[in-house]
Parts: C-alpha cells; structure tokens; sequence
C-alpha cells in the first residue's frame, strides 16, 4: 500500500520561543527528518491565521487564552496569537526538511478554526487533502508533528473516518496536555482503531 507521511504544524510558533510553544516541540524535528525517507510522500501542514482570528484570545475583549468559548461550529478554545500569515512564527522549524510533496495551510479562514489536516473546525468544510491522497492512490499515512493531542490527534480521528490506515508515531510528536487533553485524545484515538508507535526511544 502507497503510504504517506503527514508532518503536522512543525512551525517556529509552536516551538521553544514561539507564541504558543509546545514543550520540548523542536525534538520533533530528528525523528521527522528520519521518517521521510520510509514514505512514498511526504504532505506537511502549515497553521497559516489572518491577524484577528476569532480562535485568538485577543480577538475577544476579557477573555483570556486557554479559556474555552461557543462558536457556531462548536466549543473553541482560545488561542494566544500565533502563525499569523507571513510571519517568522508562521514559518517551518529551519531544521524541518522541506523535500516534500505538498503543503496544505490551514485556519485561513477569519471566522473559523482548523485543527484537522482534512477539515476546519466545522467537521465539514475540507481542506483538499483527501482527494489529492485518493488521487495518489495513498491508503496508509503515518502522523507525526505538533501537538499531539489537538492537530494530530484531530487529524488521525479524521483520517480514520475516511477509511485510511493511520499510525501516529508518539516519538515524533509533542502534546500541549491542556487539562488532561493528551490522554483524553490518546483514548480517542485508540478508539477509533488509530495504531500509536514509537519509532524511537527519547
């Protein structure tokens, strides 16, 4: 089966220094250069935000980041400001190894978050990776990147939901763990028939 790598928000921000830095989120980058080369593709998503994005904390006067909020598609949590587009936050981790086959950004959208490397927030407005994989013939992809238990994990439930064979790589991933989120999403991923490994040992 063809199978692809899907490298998950690896972006300056969400690393040691960025606006919304996941712990220890720059060793992902190793294990994610050594995986490239065991995959038939290699897809990468970029979190790509317009200024005032409604999942910033900023954009909502007296809240604060990290409280969660309703929105029409659903609970929100809010974010503080990050990957605003063309920014160096924005930007791919210098040491990420960019030989791959295509970038999907994603939470361009003012009005509406976009965790999913498949769909925004709604669970229903795609991003195009689906039918760009079908069309390569790709059933099996293996996730790794940032953060394991909000983008990745929303991702393999997606992935999962449309048929794929989906692995995430524990080694290659770093988790946010708001309130317990990593092993609720942990549980949610299991659930839902997703194989978690570790290619390496920390």
């Amino acid at each position: 089966m063809t199978k692809a790598l899907i490298v998950i928000d690896v972006q300056n921000d969400f690393c040691p220094g960025g606006a919304l830095a996941v712990p220890d989120g720059d060793a992902v980058v190793a294990p994610i250069n050594a995986l490239m080369a065991e995959h038939d593709a290699v897809i990468y998503t970029q979190d790509w935000h317009p200024a005032a994005h409604s999942s910033f904390a900023s954009s909502h006067p007296g809240k604060a980041p990290y409280e969660m909020i309703d929105m029409p598609y659903g609970p929100q949590v809010l974010w503080p400001d990050h990957c605003v587009i063309d920014s160096p936050g924005a930007a791919f981790h210098p040491d990420l190894g960019l030989s791959g086959d295509l970038i999907i950004r994603k939470g361009y959208r003012r009005q509406i978050d976009s965790y999913s490397a498949f769909f925004e927030n709604d669970q229903s407005t795609p991003t195009g990776l689906h039918g760009y994989l079908q069309e390569r013939g790709i059933g099996a992809l293996t996730l790794a990147g940032l953060a394991t238990d909000f983008c990745v994990a929303f991702s393999a439930l997606d992935a999962a939901r449309l048929g794929y064979d989906v692995t995430v790589d524990l080694a290659a991933c770093r988790a946010i763990d708001l309130d317990g989120s990593l092993q609720a999403a942990i549980n949610k991923m299991k659930n839902a028939g997703v194989a978690l490994i570790w290619s390496m040992q920390r």
